[in-house]
């Protein structure tokens, strides 16, 4: 494999530092010198890369990741894709994440029990592109809470939505059948959502005895266990029992920041507030209009968001971006938007949302020392954007920006041959 240098190019190097003129050597797949001036490091043979003046930033990272959620209004909706059609539909986005810039992804749940294993080896072994990918298990709940939709209407009824479970024993049952299948994290519901009436987000409904069960199988085979959480009582539990990572906590009261921060270095939370916005503001077109959305408890769950989230930020605590893309009005691949509404409404700076994505980002996926930096000795997942993203995170969802994405070393998004900042091959 030839050399690969980026010159000319503004790097961003995701650690929060500010941006240097520099160039950037790849060989293999990973970085093998950073430099800090114009001057570009050309080895013989190598592909250089004239960036014009373009950012180059390490490859972004979705926190909350459903690749197997279908651009449907309803859960129902999402479940009701026939088997095979569902891993086409999985690879296909898993590409379209890859090339708007997202070189990992976190799973935070798949629609039938294998779909996220399935399509995490395949993109590892070659088979399809993709970013690297952290597999989870189907969402496991208990009767009446979110994830009980049970469809027996289907060819296949045993592929609910989620698992129902009912006390200890059938939570590890459950949790071991997701453990023998590969998964790399356990998801568990603990809290309602406003999504489903009959358990709105305030609610908590699993028992201690059922998630200790499940982190206890968890744990002893070194994975991971994550929680849909929006309750304060729900991400209390989540912190009692060792749960990693947090999605959503919308209501936290002075307890659960407390335990949050005491935990920082350990935990993550990823909010996903984007599908409360749109929910709010831009579902009308899908049958929700402001009026409803407002009755269902989004207002309320939206400010209460946005003033837990500021404070966990304040405090230290890792908050990253992601969260519930793949609705109708939440569409794969504008998941970059979450960096935009950090600056907005929880009190970011740009380049501390940049970060967000990117160093926390190499930390989520358990490669601190290896992803979401562009550093001497680190993967080549890198992005080339036209554009100065502090000053514009926007141009992080125009495809027409994103001049290059580069994965372990090979393009997944070559930069334009025909265009002002073409390859060149030195001899």
């Amino acid at each position: 494999m030839n050399d690969v240098v980026f010159t000319n190019v503004r790097i961003l190097d995701g650690t929060g530092q500010n941006p240097f003129s520099g160039s950037v050597l790849v060989r293999g797949n990973r970085i093998r010198q950073v430099g800090r001036s114009t001057a570009p490091i050309a080895p013989s043979g190598a592909t250089v890369i004239d960036g014009a003046g373009a950012t180059l930033m390490p490859g972004m990272c979705e926190a909350h990741t459903h690749f197997s959620w279908n651009d449907a209004a309803t859960l129902s909706a999402i479940q009701t894709l026939p088997l095979e059609e569902h891993v086409l539909w999985c690879a296909k986005v898993a590409k379209r994440y890859l090339e708007a810039g997202f070189t990992s992804c976190v799973g935070a749940a798949c629609a039938k029990p294998r779909l996220d294993v399935v399509i995490r080896n395949a993109i590892n072994s070659g088979q399809i592109p993709g970013p690297r990918y952290l597999a989870a298990s189907q969402e496991i709940t208990v009767l009446g809470a979110l994830g009980d939709e049970t469809l027996p209407h289907l060819p296949f009824p045993e592929f609910s939505f989620g698992v129902n479970v009912s006390g200890a024993d059938e939570m590890r049952k459950a949790v071991r059948m997701f453990l023998k299948y590969g998964v790399d994290s356990v998801k568990l519901n603990l809290s309602g959502d406003n999504f489903t009436p009959q358990s709105p987000a305030e609610t908590t409904w699993m028992l201690d005895e059922e998630v200790a069960a499940a982190m206890r199988e968890v744990k002893i085979r070194g994975k991971r266990g994550i929680a849909h959480a929006r309750s304060s009582d729900s991400v209390k539990q989540a912190l009692r029992h060792g749960i990693d990572l947090i999605y959503h906590a919308s209501f936290v009261d002075n307890e659960a920041l407390d335990m949050l921060e005491a935990a920082k270095d350990r935990v993550f939370v990823a909010p996903g507030i984007a599908i409360l916005y749109a929910m709010l503001h831009e579902a009308e077109a899908f049958g929700i209009t402001n009026a409803m959305a407002t009755d269902m408890g989004y207002q309320i769950e939206w400010d209460a968001a946005l003033e837990s989230l500021a404070k966990m930020h304040k405090r230290g605590i890792r908050v990253l971006p992601g969260g519930d893309y793949g609705f109708a009005f939440t569409p794969h691949t504008q998941n970059a938007r979450d960096l935009e509404f950090f600056v907005k409404y929880l009190g970011f700076t740009p380049m501390e949302a940049i970060r967000s994505t990117t160093l926390y980002g190499g930390q989520i996926m358990m490669q601190p020392d290896e992803l979401g930096v562009i550093k001497d000795g680190y993967l080549a997942d890198l992005l080339l954007v036209d554009g100065d993203p502090l000053a514009n995170l926007s141009i992080l969802r125009d495809p027409k920006r994103i001049l290059a994405v580069m994965k372990d070393g090979v393009f997944a998004k070559a930069p334009d041959i025909a265009s002002e900042r073409a390859w060149e091959r030195v001899a």
